[in-house]
């Protein structure tokens, strides 16, 4: 299979391209800069160039390929709304390119969206993202919307810390925040969980969705259910030396800034549905071992 990859150079991006040359499929990759689509060349990919404002080479990507995968997203905080309209924008122009052709597509989203139906209750695939939601970003309404469309259209939902080398998400700001504020901190007794996987198990998952996935469908990267946040916060804390302190909501708020919403978020998901529609298991090493490992190198 042909498969066009957006956010072909990114963390997440390039374990997938690496995932699906290493199991007989070709790669058009989107690359924005020489030094992307020099990388994207050397790992064995096709360049395609493009950005995600540039809803006519998403087309022709789309055009080109027997498939897609839309890994592609402006991590930019400052500007979130505007960038997850580009999001739904670039989803369109590609939906539009395949409808009726039956042919995969594939969209990011995340369980971090997400809230349990019931306190203590993993978050499953069955549970759709809230409408009208809390959060701007609409990749899988946008992206299931083709399902009726004569698009295999389907979501791939990572959960709020994809980890593995290279690492820029969640975890690295937690890191960064307790060395600037001296101390590894936590929310209340630190028991919210969040749910995790390794970058290279979730390339399987889009692999597998892309070879036999149904449309509609979601899927959950989703290797590890839940680690407490404490857990997370101990690590941080041995490593940098610093002492890992409790803070109620209100400082908790002072503490993390922006990103207090996602250090009290309570994210156990499951995976279960995944694994068995797909086949998938997952390999790699776990969260708390990976940042033992390779977060804090010198």
């Amino acid at each position: 299979m042909r498969v066009f990859v957006t956010g072909a150079t990114g963390f997440v991006g390039t374990a997938v391209v690496k995932e699906l040359l290493g199991n007989g499929h070709s790669v058009l990759g989107m690359a924005r800069s020489d030094d992307g689509a020099a990388k994207l060349a050397k790992a064995g990919a096709t360049v395609h160039r493009g950005d995600l404002q540039d809803l006519d080479s998403l087309k022709r990507g789309a055009a080109e390929s027997d498939g897609v995968v839309h890994c592609g997203f402006i991590h930019d905080f400052s500007k979130f709304a505007e960038n997850c309209a580009i999001d739904a924008a670039a989803i369109d122009a590609m939906g539009e390119t395949l409808a009726g052709s039956n042919r995969p597509l594939i969209v990011t989203s995340g369980t971090g969206v997400l809230q349990p139906e019931e306190p203590g209750k993993a978050i499953t695939e069955d549970q759709p993202q809230p409408n009208p939601s809390p959060f701007p970003r609409q990749s899988e309404e946008k992206g299931l919307a083709w399902a009726t469309k004569g698009v295999r259209a389907m979501v791939v939902r990572l959960p709020p810390t994809t980890h593995g080398a290279g690492d820029h998400g969640f975890v690295p700001i937690l890191i960064n925040l307790a060395r600037e504020k001296g101390a590894a901190a936590y929310v209340g007794e630190g028991l919210n969980v969040w749910s995790a996987g390794h970058r290279f198990d979730a390339a399987k998952v889009y692999r597998l969705a892309l070879e036999k996935g149904m449309a509609g469908a979601r899927y959950h990267a989703i290797a590890e259910e839940g680690i407490p946040f404490k857990d997370m916060a101990a690590v941080i804390g041995r490593h940098l030396n610093v002492p890992v302190v409790s803070k109620t909501k209100d400082e908790a708020a002072a503490h993390f800034g922006w990103f207090g919403h996602f250090a009290g978020m309570g994210n156990r998901s499951s995976s279960q549905k995944t694994r068995d529609a797909l086949g998938w298991k997952p390999t790699e090493i776990g969260l708390v071992e990976d940042m033992e490992a390779h977060y804090f190198a010198k």
